[in-house]
């Protein structure tokens, strides 16, 4: 079996199951009792707290922490929304984000907000003067997407933080693919709120955290306990929580070294791609996107017949979101960046790395894309 489709999902690292089990074995105290294995658990909970916050250059008091970048998106889109409906009911996003940005918005316009969709160009990318267009005095968030998650474009996040910081609307941005491939510092970019998970870093599945800036209050999403400064109620998932901190602890430790990897990985690729003289052509703009992250047009084969002919052979790779894998709807993304015409919507797929991949597997994976392609051209 050959993985790559690390941005739909990443295997969990081994010392981050470690962490886990030995959480769930020995560190069993709910942090909210006062007696020693409650205390136990409140230390790991604060203690990878300070760990989350520190890898955004974020105050740990400023986090939420979430069952993932769902939750997190929703709290923050539909929270603010709600929180400020009396001083305007205007939102900003684009027409590219992920559907837990998308589908809060169209919520939010049953309940009689108005939300504005910023087109992207052909890289797959908004300016930050496109945001300046778009405010309005009764503007109150602004949502663009810190990296797409099916093109790997990077968004200009710092130069939108700075044109919103001088409004009175908030700033999110969904930061799930852009947390551990680039260095993300919410106060230097002017972010209010930020979404991410652990599952895209090596992390468990269902545990993410919500960055906000501490002055900004959110009404609770979830209603209980006191739990998360009085954010989120519910009793914290300690062992996810330990697991999430520990994929955090090694992201920062091997940011450098997981980058060239990726790059390398990227590199070899195009290369093999071109040497069998494969015919493709890059979706996204390859000086601005994350390295992990790769969308391509073969033009001799649709994309749904692609990811069958790769699953025969154990090669696993995606045609978008995972989270869409299954709708028969061509690309949301592709189809803001090419138009709803274009024949290269249903000829994509995406391709994304991992640290645990290697060469030899992309030269596989080339050798069976040149037989496609000698296959159904020939």
């Amino acid at each position: 079996m050959i993985y790559f489709d690390h941005a739909a999902t990443t295997p969990v690292d081994s010392d981050v199951r470690a962490a886990i089990t030995d959480t769930l074995e020995n560190v069993y105290g709910n942090p909210s009792s006062l007696y020693q294995k409650g205390r136990e658990a409140r230390q790991l909970v604060d203690e990878a707290r300070r760990i989350l916050a520190q890898s955004i250059q974020a105050k740990p008091a400023d986090l939420i922490i979430t069952s993932g970048a769902t939750e997190s998106n929703n709290t923050a889109i539909i929270g603010t929304a709600l929180a400020l409906k009396d001083k305007g009911r205007h939102l900003i996003t684009t027409a590219i984000e992920h559907h837990s940005v998308l589908y809060p918005m169209q919520y939010l316009e049953t309940l009689g907000f108005e939300v504005t969709y910023l087109p992207v160009d052909e890289t797959g990318r908004v300016t930050a003067r496109q945001v300046a267009e778009a405010l309005r005095p009764d503007t109150i968030l602004v949502s663009i997407i810190y990296v797409n998650n099916e093109v790997g474009s990077i968004n200009p996040i710092e130069e939108i933080g700075a044109v919103v910081a001088d409004h009175s609307a908030y700033f999110h941005t969904d930061a799930v693919q852009a947390y551990g491939a680039l260095r993300i510092d919410v106060e230097a970019a002017h972010i209010d709120m930020l979404a991410t998970t652990a599952h895209k870093i090596n992390g468990p599945k269902g545990i993410g955290f919500l960055y906000r800036r501490n002055e900004l209050h959110l009404p609770n999403y979830l209603h209980g306990g006191t739990q998360e400064n009085d954010h989120r109620a519910g009793t914290e998932n300690t062992a996810y929580i330990h697991g999430f901190a520990t994929a955090v602890r090694k992201m920062l430790q091997n940011r450098e070294a997981d980058d060239t990897h990726k790059k390398a990985l990227r590199g070899y690729f195009l290369s093999q791609l071109q040497e069998k003289n494969v015919a493709y052509s890059l979706n996204g703009d390859s000086g601005a996107s994350v390295p992990h992250i790769l969308n391509i047009w073969f033009p001799f084969l649709k994309s749904d017949k692609f990811l069958i002919q790769c699953d025969l052979k154990g090669i696993m790779i995606s045609a978008g979101s995972a989270c869409t894998a299954g709708s028969l709807e061509p690309s949301h993304v592709l189809t803001a960046m090419f138009g709803t015409e274009a024949t290269r919507i249903g000829e994509s797929v995406r391709i994304s790395f991992g640290a645990t991949n290697t060469l030899e597997e992309i030269a596989i994976f080339v050798e069976m894309i040149a037989s496609l392609q000698e296959k159904y051209i020939n």
